[in-house]
């Protein structure tokens, strides 16, 4: 093992780290050779690692070495087909905000991160935001609900400008260190500042012209919560691209698909054309979310080309 002492990473700016070490911050520059094995990346260092620091010869501080992960959440770097950006590594639970209009959050965006979690073993709650204007199409509320609870997922609605719901997140944050993350405009920002208030957040409004969020984080960052456990801060995602999660494997991480994968005829089914098929049947009857099998279709068809 490398010499130097162990901290963790609470920035990444991608060529400076900010570290955590008993209580002092620390500021660390990678060394050049540090790669991580198996794991193509765009970032080898990330927000959560637990790393080994050093001091060189000039008496700066170099991250040496990246202890094991026992957990991360990745994504397909944008526009390079083989190459992957870990969003932050180490977490005990990630929380997915999203919003229904002003702008609107895709179902499949949301599917994508969800089945990242389930690949990854993060456990994950969906964060339905600006409930406060959302409840203005109530049909779409329900609709939304019924997807992803069907599927079994936590849905907490949240209105951080009216105060609701921020208690049932400060609670859920408690003492764990949790992700959060989103599109840009969602509120993420707004959100952390509501639930740890004295945080200095930035916060942004959405562009009236394109109804898109403006970018107002740049950097992951880990904020320290009063109440217990640390919430790392994430840029706004535009696109979740999967990443080596195999085609025959895809279905697992629906987890209200793979309640009915013994049931099907064929071992290696893809729950496409197969006859006798317990998805496809299930989706017939209501019992699995027709827009949550949608997004399976697209993640099967558009990712594809990516694994030749």
């Amino acid at each position: 093992m490398a010499e130097g002492f162990s901290a963790m990473v609470v920035r990444s700016t991608g060529s400076w780290y900010e570290v955590l070490h008993e209580g002092e911050r620390l500021q660390c520059r990678i060394r050049g050779k540090l790669r991580l094995k198996s794991v193509r990346s765009t970032n080898p260092v990330v927000v959560g690692d637990v790393v080994r620091v050093e001091a060189d010869a000039e008496g700066a501080y170099v991250i040496s070495a990246i202890e094991p992960r026992r957990n991360y959440i990745i994504r397909r770097a944008s526009n390079l087909s083989k190459e992957s950006h870990i969003i932050a590594a180490n977490v005990d639970q990630a929380l997915l905000v999203v919003t229904l209009f002003s702008p609107t959050t895709a179902k499949e965006f949301i599917d994508r991160f969800l089945v990242t979690c389930e690949a990854y073993k993060v456990p994950s709650t969906i964060l339905l935001a600006k409930i406060d204007l959302a409840r203005q199409r109530p049909d779409e509320v329900e609709e939304f609900h019924a997807i992803y609870e069907s599927a079994g997922y936590r849905i907490i609605e949240v209105s951080a400008t009216e105060g609701e719901g921020v208690a049932q997140v400060r609670e859920l944050l408690r003492g764990k260190t949790t992700l959060l993350s989103g599109n840009s405009g969602v509120g993420k920002s707004t959100l952390v500042a509501a639930v740890e208030p004295g945080l200095d957040i930035r916060t942004g409004e959405i562009s009236q012209s394109h109804h898109k969020g403006k970018h107002t984080t740049t950097f992951s960052t880990m904020y320290p919560l009063s109440e217990g456990g640390y919430i790392i801060d994430t840029p706004g995602i535009k696109g979740f691209g999967l990443i080596d999660i195999e085609d025959a494997e895809l279905a697992h991480y629906f987890p209200e698909m793979m309640r009915y994968l013994p049931e099907c005829r064929f071992y290696n089914c893809s729950h496409t054309h197969e006859p006798h098929c317990a998805v496809v049947e299930a989706v017939q009857r209501g019992e699995i979310a027709y827009p949550r099998y949608e997004s399976y279709l697209k993640i099967l068809d558009e990712d594809d080309k990516y694994r030749k």
